[in-house]
């Protein structure tokens, strides 16, 4: 296995996303594993087990496909059903700035299947480029795992052929999540039967060895027969980029007899708290009609 130059010591690769090539099968891999990023995002939620490990799992299945990103934008990766899981959606974006949210409404038992979570469901990945056209596929929530689901939409929206492995849990005591991607190169001259056998090479992968390996040896225990050329790791964080601007500005959008009520009910002051980083906002009436004056 070969390696770029320069490349950074990371002891454990944690909050990291590397990229890497198989020199003589066309096609290409990510890793990545969310230690901090996922405990940062469930910090100020108290959701359901079985919820924490779906939105790791969204967590890592959206920085693999932001890490495919040619351009500045970001990735949108949502679940809507009719089970007590109403939503379930992690953002991403080129910059591997990952934040994510559920509402849930109902009980959901810490064994529950994807299917008892969220009933008759659509999964929905939006690409959202900076500048250019918007782009969204919807499939069917039919597979027992987000990783087949999500393999089942590029069979059908990217006709690329891609293989995930997802595995959450903990280690050393603190949750983590991880997860590996190969997917055949886009400009057409891989084949499936390069994919399969590196794809059966990678399910072999333990849980331990995903939360506790570095990506070299991680990589070597995996594909040692293989040439595999290692690139530079990439920084992934939690991130919500919320602010009181952002909420001053969806206040605005509420009529302002419905304001006054809110006021009358909350004391005079309305809290307006991130559903991503649950951070409070407040604006009493003052603020609220600061926020109507133009801007100087």
């Amino acid at each position: 296995m070969s390696e770029t130059t320069n490349t950074p010591n990371y002891t454990q690769d944690n909050d990291t996303l590397h990229r890497y090539l198989f020199s003589q099968r066309a096609v290409r891999g990510e890793w990545v594993r969310l230690n901090r990023t996922f405990s940062e995002t469930l910090n100020t939620h108290h959701y359901p087990t079985a919820v924490q490990n779906l939105l790791g799992e969204m967590l890592v299945a959206t920085a693999l496909l932001t890490a495919t990103l040619k351009f500045e934008g970001n990735i949108t990766v949502q679940i809507q059903g009719d089970g007590p899981l109403k939503l379930a959606l992690v953002n991403g974006d080129n910059q591997l700035n990952l934040r994510a949210l559920a509402r849930v409404d109902g009980e959901i038992a810490a064994d529950s299947s994807l299917q008892q979570m969220i009933g008759k469901a659509v999964l929905v990945i939006s690409i959202n480029p900076t500048q250019g056209e918007r782009y969204q596929g919807i499939v069917e929530l039919s597979k027992p795992t987000i990783s087949e689901c999500l393999q089942d939409y590029f069979e059908r929206s990217e006709q690329l052929k891609t293989a995930l492995v997802i595995k959450t849990g903990e280690f050393d005591g603190q949750p983590v999540v991880a997860g590996m991607l190969l997917q055949i190169m886009p400009d057409g001259t891989g084949s499936a039967d390069d994919l399969q056998h590196l794809q059966l090479l990678t399910e072999t992968v333990k849980a331990e060895e995903l939360f506790g390996l570095t990506a070299q040896e991680l990589l070597y225990r995996l594909y040692h027969e293989e040439t595999v050329e290692l690139f530079n790791p990439s920084a992934v964080r939690f991130y919500c980029g919320c602010s009181a601007e952002r909420s001053g500005s969806a206040l605005l959008l509420i009529d302002d007899s419905e304001i006054d009520e809110i006021l009358a009910e909350h004391n005079g002051s309305i809290d307006m708290q991130c559903e991503c980083c649950g951070t409070h906002y407040f604006f009493n009436k003052q603020a609220i009609e600061q926020l109507k004056q133009p801007a100087s």
